[in-house]
């Protein structure tokens, strides 16, 4: 099932600070440009003083973003020295230290607010995802995030919906082919529009396709999707549904390899998480992590300064 090619929280730490390096240094260095402006105009006052601080937790939750901070500091200034004390998705505690900085006053200043709207942003999500997610133990239904993400700042959020224990959709229109309701209103059928999917994509590209009703989501697995978004259906729908499509998937299937198409619930409350969970649903996928999740409240101090 396709959540199976995800990244572990360590792989993805890897590919963002490791491999993407180039494009993650334009977007910090872009995001401190946006507050320095022209330059600091308090520089002047720290008198090339240097200092110690640190970064304490005024709430609980699951911490996100130390290595994008440790990154966002070498890029300010290199001769700060970062020592970050809890890896991410690390549950925290309030009052809880979490970086030790020392080196160049205004250059700790100078990144402190940028760092910390960035943490205390990624920590909410990875906080909200991780109650949620806790409403699915047991139930082997896994969480996915949505593509519904703040513009230039998707690979951090996604990544911070991995450190609270969700999985990843695609990041993009490039990872998988997914036909959603705008695009069935402009095609003239669900099997012609995949079979012809099929003939254009590279092999190892999943098609997807979202329904809205039981009839359209019959036709999908028929025409051979490997994933079915079944949006906005009641659980009591599901119940019956899911069952029926698994058996449909097989008898469709190879029979020398049967196949099983992915199953994934939108467009749902999640308050109403356990209830879709049960119903054998292999993915629910929200956005709420990212557009509801408040922030977790972080504070820089100062210990010393000379």
């Amino acid at each position: 099932m396709y959540w199976k090619i995800d990244l572990s929280i360590h792989c993805f730490r890897r590919l963002v600070l490791d491999f993407l390096t180039p494009s993650l240094n334009t977007l910090l260095q872009g995001f401190l440009d946006e507050d320095f402006g022209r330059g600091d105009l308090t520089r002047s006052a720290l008198n090339s003083c240097n200092a110690s601080a640190y970064w304490v937790t005024k709430q609980p939750g699951i911490f996100c973003g130390g290595p994008l901070v440790e990154r966002l500091f070498y890029l300010l200034d290199p001769s700060v020295k970062i020592k970050v004390l809890v890896p991410d998705g690390t549950v925290i505690n309030s009052g809880q230290k979490l970086v030790l900085f020392e080196g160049p006053a205004a250059s700790l200043v100078g990144g402190e607010r940028t760092a910390l709207n960035l943490a205390m942003r990624l920590s909410g999500i990875a906080t909200f995802t991780a109650n949620l997610v806790k409403n699915l133990e047991g139930t082997g239904a896994h969480l996915a995030d949505t593509r519904k993400t703040t513009p230039g700042l998707r690979i951090f959020e996604k990544y911070a919906f991995r450190c609270g224990g969700g999985v990843n959709h695609r990041f993009g229109l490039d990872d998988a082919a997914m036909l959603k309701e705008n695009h069935l209103s402009c095609v003239e059928s669900i099997d012609l529009a995949v079979f012809s999917l099929r003939k254009s994509l590279p092999w190892p590209a999943r098609v997807i396709v979202e329904v809205e009703t039981p009839e359209q989501a019959e036709t999908a697995v028929r025409a051979g999707v490997d994933g079915l978004l079944l949006d906005e259906f009641p659980v009591s729908s599901l119940e019956n549904l899911v069952p029926h499509l698994r058996q449909l998937s097989l008898l469709e299937g190879d029979p020398q390899k049967p196949s099983r198409v992915v199953l994934e619930a939108s467009g749902i409350d999640v308050k109403n998480l356990r209830a879709y969970a049960k119903t054998g649903i292999d993915l629910i996928s929200t956005s709420a992590p990212f557009t509801k999740s408040p922030w977790l409240d972080f504070s820089m101090l100062f210990d010393q300064a000379g």
